[in-house]
């Protein structure tokens, strides 16, 4: 299984200078995709950030959307969070020399306690975090 962060997913669905990298490693996957609720919550935040900077059209924001709720019902497994995931997140981010913040240690807490093989981000912190946690990490480059 492989750990989806919302950095890796936001290229399959918009345009971004990432997105050859990451389809072309979506396209040749043969693990089982999963990620936490949160990564709906966090894509969503994606998208209106974008549109606020007018990075991305209204219309071109619904699309993706669309797409990435199939994606979400077809090829992601998404799982709840536990209460315990949350304070280990927590925990995470108590550690401060290693810059995580909530959203990323949410992420990363998950994949600990869904003892996925890898993680798959474009974020090098978190990455790099990843791999302090014995994750490995999808390279895109």
């Amino acid at each position: 299984m492989i750990y989806l962060d919302t950095s890796a997913a936001v290229p399959l669905f918009v345009s971004e200078p990432s997105s050859a990298a990451v389809d072309l490693w979506y396209e040749g996957c043969a693990d089982t995709l999963v990620a936490s609720d949160w990564i709906v919550t966090e894509f969503a935040s994606a998208l209106a950030l974008k549109e606020r900077a007018g990075m991305l059209a209204a219309k071109d924001a619904r699309a993706a959307w669309r797409e990435f709720e199939a994606f979400c019902d077809a090829g992601l497994r998404l799982l709840p969070l536990s209460r315990a995931t949350f304070h280990d997140a927590a925990m995470l981010t108590r550690q401060h020399a290693h810059g995580l913040r909530a959203g990323d240690a949410l992420h990363l807490a998950a994949a600990l306690e869904l003892d996925v093989t890898s993680f798959a981000t474009l974020d090098l912190k978190q990455a790099n975090n990843a791999r302090r946690m014995k994750l490995r990490t999808v390279e895109f480059f």
